[in-house]
């Protein structure tokens, strides 16, 4: 039992490790936000949908919810405080009004859905098993809609066979992450963290594939529309899943616990 808790201890810190390089891939987007002090044709909603994915994470992780799970808050409480502040930036920055409101609509409604959820497995659920159901069932059905996002991306590599706007680096990312996420839960059997993560991590290998299928058919040098890039590249976003945070398109798409 112990060389299994030092494992599963090992590989949860690689699993932080990870999943906070793969909460900064936003930076280079927001320093171009930051340089043109405007948002132009990015889109807000991939951020606050991730800071409710690491709430609800966070959540889980809680002690009176499910104990021993340290990890999961430790990275989706740094989840929490990136996702906060891309927001905060968006919002900032933002000239439209009307997109504005929205995102300011978006967290209104994220805080009051997030509020019942605590409220109702505190109030009405009394074990840690009742309670780590229904909050990591709600967690589980969040993270699959998520992934909508990296299916998207992998549909728009193959129409085009062009993975210009599916970073390498970012789906090896996220598949890794989805691995030792997994791979984590697997230590001492835990279904909330092996499926949204298992899933991720197939949809990691899948992107993977994809990109040496199309990687040579790629035109690299060919001028595409400028908004259509500046859109794709603001909503590549990594997702956190599982315990970690998960993944917008391509990486947003994928939750890490």
């Amino acid at each position: 039992m112990a060389i299994a808790d030092t494992i599963r201890l090992v590989v949860g810190i690689i699993g932080n490790i990870i999943s906070i390089l793969m909460f900064l891939s936003p930076v280079p987007t927001f320093y171009k936000v930051w340089k043109w002090k405007s948002t132009r044709g990015f889109s807000g909603f991939p951020y606050p949908m991730t800071l409710l994915n690491c709430f609800l994470w966070v959540l889980y992780g809680m002690p009176f919810v499910h104990p021993n799970s340290l990890l999961v808050v430790s990275v989706n409480g740094a989840g929490v405080l990136f996702e906060t502040v891309y927001t905060t930036a968006f919002l900032v920055f933002c000239k439209d009004r009307k997109e504005r409101l929205k995102v300011v609509g978006l967290l209104a409604v994220i805080s009051v859905f997030f509020a019942a959820v605590a409220a109702f497995s505190l109030a009405l659920e009394h074990t840690h098993k009742k309670r780590s159901l229904v909050v990591g069932t709600i967690c589980i059905v969040f993270n699959v809609f998520m992934y909508a996002s990296p299916l998207s991306i992998m549909r728009r590599v193959i129409k085009t066979k062009s993975v210009k706007y599916m970073p390498f680096y970012l789906s090896l990312g996220c598949t890794a992450n989805g691995f030792i996420w997994t791979a984590y839960g697997c230590i001492h059997f835990d279904i909330n963290l092996v499926l949204p993560n298992g899933l991720g991590a197939l949809l990691g290998v899948c992107q993977l594939i994809l990109y040496g299928v199309y990687y040579g058919s790629t035109k690299w040098d060919e001028d595409e529309d400028k908004e259509s890039g500046d859109r794709a590249d603001g909503n590549s976003h990594p997702m956190k899943i599982l315990s970690g945070g998960g993944r917008g398109e391509n990486g947003e798409r994928n939750a890490i616990p």
